[in-house]
């Protein structure tokens, strides 16, 4: 087998998995295990992969994004540790943003039900899961209905956003970086967060350790537009460090 089409299906098996085994690998494609390594260090450096401790798991880009599905089975202890956190940050807040993705969806379930609040969301599963509770006003932005998220996006969103001035918005991306920024593979989501940074008086930045260092092909904002960055343990203290210089606070949790 070439090298090409050797890496082109451990990009592929990637993406169906979530991850990949060095070992595993080298057994299916008939290859050494050093073989894979070169082939994983070959896809980092092409932003396909980035590599762990033996194997790799794919990179969101433009060409390819996880569905919101397959997020509920990725690091969830992690997620539903980052979400109590970022939502105990609420402080006075009355009007609030959520954006697409689990994470924020977990943090809209955390958050405190015995006080009014106004949440905005691009997030049809996050709309559903307020709209049930009585001191929610809940104001869902129109748009295109991406299937794979199940939440709106395009032009019509962000239009819809940039009506409103909120306390606080709850920020997810596909990868937040030092050096490029937070990134999301699609232009018309990126248009929609762009949009909720500007609408927001403080931002919050939720993601877990694997998006630190990943980026995708559109640029939203920057770490230092956010007042806390919430992730979890496996961010090492020192990159935690690096990114509070840039002017937010870092919580590991």
């Amino acid at each position: 087998m070439e090298a090409e089409e050797r890496r082109r299906r451990i990009v592929e098996a990637a993406r169906e998995a979530g991850s990949v085994d060095v070992g595993k690998l080298a057994a299916e494609l008939g290859v050494a295990k050093e073989t894979v390594r070169r082939d994983l260090r070959v896809l980092e450096e092409h932003g396909l992969v980035r590599r762990t401790h033996g194997g790799a798991y794919p990179v969101e880009s433009a060409g390819y994004e996880s569905t919101l599905a397959f997020r509920t089975t990725m690091h969830p202890s992690e997620k539903i540790r980052i979400a109590a956190a970022a939502a105990s940050m609420l402080s006075d807040a009355e009007s609030v943003f959520i954006d697409e993705g689990y994470t924020p969806q977990l943090i809209a379930a955390a958050l405190p039900a015995d006080r009014p609040l106004t949440v905005l969301t691009a997030s049809l599963a996050t709309a559903a899961l307020l709209a049930a509770r009585a001191n929610v006003t809940v104001v869902l932005l129109g748009g295109r209905v991406r299937g794979g998220t199940v939440a709106t996006a395009d032009h019509w969103a962000a239009g819809m956003l940039s009506e409103f001035v909120v306390d606080l918005a709850y920020i997810g991306a596909n990868g937040i970086s030092r050096e490029y920024g937070l990134t999301t593979p699609d232009p018309a989501v990126s248009q929609v967060k762009r949009q909720a940074v500007r609408a927001s008086r403080r931002r919050i930045f939720s993601g877990v350790y694997s998006k630190f260092g990943a980026v995708s092909l559109c640029r939203f904002a920057e770490p230092a537009d956010f007042e806390a960055i919430v992730t979890d343990t496996r961010l090492p203290q020192g990159e935690a460090h690096r990114y509070s210089l840039l002017g937010p606070q870092v919580l590991r949790v």
